[in-house]
C-alpha cells in the first residue's frame, strides 16, 4: 500500500465514521484492508477505494471495514476496579439523587460485543439498591456484527476470564452452544447502532445518569473527540457521571466536566446545577 493509497482510504473512513488512524497504525490498517480485498476478489487498493467511494455497495463495505478496524477486545468485568468504584462510590450518590424518580439509565458507549453492558447490569442488580426501580443499560456501537453478538448474548469461555463462579451461576445459563446471558439481564440491556461522532442524529435517549466510554476516544482525532465529549455531556443529566478507560483522561480535551477523585478511580461529572448535597461517598460496612 503506497502512502497515497493509505491516505485516500484512511481519510474516507474518517470522513464517514470519524475514526482516525495515524501513521503508527498503518501496518494494521493495511492488513485489514488486504483482508477485505481478498474476500472481495479485488486486486488493487485503488479499486477497493473506488468501491468504497462510488459503488452502490460502498456503504455496506465500509461497515465491514469498520468491523475489522474498530472492534476492541473485551470480556466480562474488565477493569473490575472501576466497576467496584462505580458500585461503592457512585451508585450510593445516584440512589440519593434519583430517589424521587426511581429510574436509572446507564450508557455503554462503544459496547463492542456486549460484555461491558451486561457487567454494568450485574453490578446494578448485585448492589441491591434499586429494587423496584426502572433500570436501563443502553449499549451502542458502530459495528453491526458486534451488536448482533451482544443481542444474541451467547459467549465463549474467553469472555469469563474475570468472572467468578457465583456470578456465572446467578446471571448465566450453560448450554451446549455456549454460556447464555440470563433473561433477567437481557431485559435490562438494550443495544443499538450509533456513530458517536454523529450522535446528534440519534436522539434516542437523553438524561442519562452514567456514561461508560472506555477505550473509545483513542480512535478519534482531536476535533472528533471534542464533538464526542460535547455529545456525551449533553446526554448526561446534571450531576451525571462519565467513566473512561484507565489510560484515558480529559486533560487538554475539555473543561466542561468536573473531576471526581474516588478512592478507587478518577471519574468525571457534569456539574450539578440543581441544589443538592455535596458529593459524599458512602462508607463501606465493616
Amino acid at each position: 500500500m503506497t502512502a497515497e493509497e493509505f491516505r485516500l482510504i484512511r481519510d474516507l473512513v474518517r470522513e464517514r465514521s470519524g475514526l482516525h488512524f495515524g501513521e503508527e497504525t498503518r501496518y494494521v490498517f493495511e492488513r485489514r484492508v488486504r483482508e477485505r480485498c481478498a474476500a472481495l476478489g479485488i486486486s488493487t487498493f485503488v479499486d477497493y477505494y473506488r468501491l468504497l467511494r462510488v459503488d452502490a455497495k460502498g456503504e455496506a463495505e465500509l461497515q465491514e471495514l469498520y468491523d475489522l478496524l474498530a472492534t476492541k477486545e473485551t470480556y466480562f468485568f474488565r477493569e473490575e476496579y472501576q466497576l467496584a468504584a462505580f458500585r461503592e462510590e457512585v451508585l450510593p450518590v445516584l440512589l440519593q439523587e434519583a430517589a424521587s424518580r426511581r429510574r436509572l439509565s446507564v450508557w455503554s458507549a462503544g459496547c463492542s460485543t456486549g460484555e461491558e453492558a451486561y457487567s454494568i447490569a450485574i453490578v446494578l442488580v448485585e448492589s441491591g439498591m434499586f429494587d423496584g426501580w426502572a433500570l436501563r443499560v443502553h449499549g451502542t456501537d458502530l459495528s453491526r456484527r458486534c451488536l448482533a453478538a451482544a443481542r444474541k448474548g451467547i459467549y465463549a469461555e474467553t469472555s469469563f476470564r474475570a468472572t467468578n463462579e457465583e456470578r456465572r451461576r446467578r446471571f448465566f445459563v450453560e448450554r451446549e452452544d455456549g454460556t447464555h446471558v440470563s433473561e433477567m439481564l437481557r431485559g435490562l440491556c438494550h443495544f443499538g447502532l450509533m456513530n458517536l461522532v454523529h450522535m446528534q442524529r440519534s436522539p434516542s435517549f437523553m438524561q442519562l445518569d452514567v456514561v461508560f466510554c472506555k477505550n473509545v476516544l483513542i480512535y478519534f482525532d482531536a476535533e472528533s473527540r471534542k464533538r464526542v465529549l460535547n455529545g456525551l455531556y449533553d446526554r448526561l443529566r446534571p450531576g451525571g457521571y462519565l467513566l473512561l478507560g484507565h489510560s484515558e483522561s480529559l486533560l487538554n480535551e475539555t473543561t466542561r466536566f468536573e473531576v471526581v477523585h474516588l478512592k478507587g478511580d478518577v471519574v468525571y461529572r457534569r456539574p450539578n446545577t440543581r441544589s443538592s448535597p455535596p458529593y459524599q461517598p458512602r462508607k463501606r460496612a465493616g
